[in-house]
């Protein structure tokens, strides 16, 4: 009799524990995703059509949290002081998880506060121009820079912005000066570049795109090692004789630095299953983003990217002084 008691007590508790370890399997309620943008661009975009599928995987829903300001800098400040419990991720891009360590006064480091997750997407810049600047290539558009310095008028979406530095790195690397001017978004500067009132503009490759397309402004060449995907027929900047002249935006997904390594393999591993979807690849495309392989969709490399960009940006960043508007 004391022996069946005794089993009993047994089974009992392993299955106390049972329930218990079950209770605490990651994830058992909803997650937040943090994107440090205005609801409606195409990071929010991105987020959404990722948590879409990432959702199914987990079986948990998550709800995409619009937190914009300062350069993606509040959305990304949010993540880093989160609990390190695998319920709030962070998305983001190149402007949010590089430039802003640069330009403003952050409570927190991108590096050391944040855990990469997963390298989500990539996008090019590119160097387009007006219609009516008699310039058949890069080449020549780098020429006619040089012979009339400080004459040429660049838009921008902003002081800081990725065009911003673009520019002020074809400059550095090119010897040319030109004039920028600012904008507060992508559409108003290509409507400025149509009407004829700006010479050039180192934009994101998707977002004028359709521009090109229509024949309403040229593009002069792509900066990257490849030719992009939905421009073929466009040159790459070092088929222009400029090598290593490369300015990509990317995006991934992190948590607050202390997240166990067994949730941010059950996030990655969501996130590839993800990525590997038709119907996130198609969405994806049609924004201009291109999905990297699967050997980079992993923690390493996003990390990788985002150190190596700071330590390429920061010092760019710093020498031309650039403080938020």
């Amino acid at each position: 009799m004391r022996s069946i008691a005794k089993c009993i007590a047994m089974v009992a508790a392993l299955l106390a524990t049972a329930q218990g370890a079950a209770a605490q399997a990651y994830p058992s309620r909803p997650i937040t995703m943090i994107n440090p943008f205005p609801p409606g661009g195409a990071t929010d975009i991105l987020a959404r059509t990722l948590t879409e599928h990432v959702k199914i995987t987990l079986r948990q829903p998550i709800i995409v949290e619009d937190v914009p300001g300062a350069g993606g800098s509040i959305g990304a400040g949010r993540v880093a002081r989160a609990a390190p419990d695998g319920y709030t991720l962070g998305f983001g891009n190149w402007a949010s998880h590089v430039g802003s360590g640069a330009m403003y006064p952050l409570n927190y480091d991108l590096l050391k506060d944040l855990a990469p997750v997963a390298l989500i997407a990539t996008a090019p810049l590119w160097i387009v121009g007006k219609n009516t600047l008699p310039l058949k290539d890069m080449k020549e558009l780098v020429a006619w820079l040089k012979s009339n310095p400080d004459k040429a008028l660049a838009a921008t979406v902003g002081i800081g912005s990725g065009s911003h530095l673009c520019g002020l790195y074809l400059q550095k690397h090119t010897g040319t000066r030109f004039q920028f001017v600012p904008y507060r978004g992508g559409l108003p500067a290509m409507q400025d570049m149509v009407a004829g009132n700006v010479d050039i503009m180192c934009d994101l490759a998707a977002n004028s795109l359709p521009f090109v397309r229509n024949g309403r402004i040229k593009a002069y060449a792509v900066m990257a090692k490849t030719r992009w995907f939905a421009a073929p027929d466009v040159p790459t900047i070092e088929e222009m004789g400029l090598p290593g002249l490369y300015v990509t935006f990317w995006h991934g997904v992190w948590v607050p630095s202390g997240t166990p390594s067994d949730i941010v393999a059950a996030l990655n591993e969501a996130i590839v299953k993800a990525l590997a979807d038709d119907g996130v690849r198609r969405r994806f495309a049609e924004q201009g983003h291109e999905i990297p392989p699967r050997e980079l969709q992993t923690p390493q490399a996003l990390a990788d990217y985002q150190k190596a960009d700071i330590e390429k940006w920061w010092p760019v960043i710093k020498a031309a002084n650039i403080r938020p508007e």
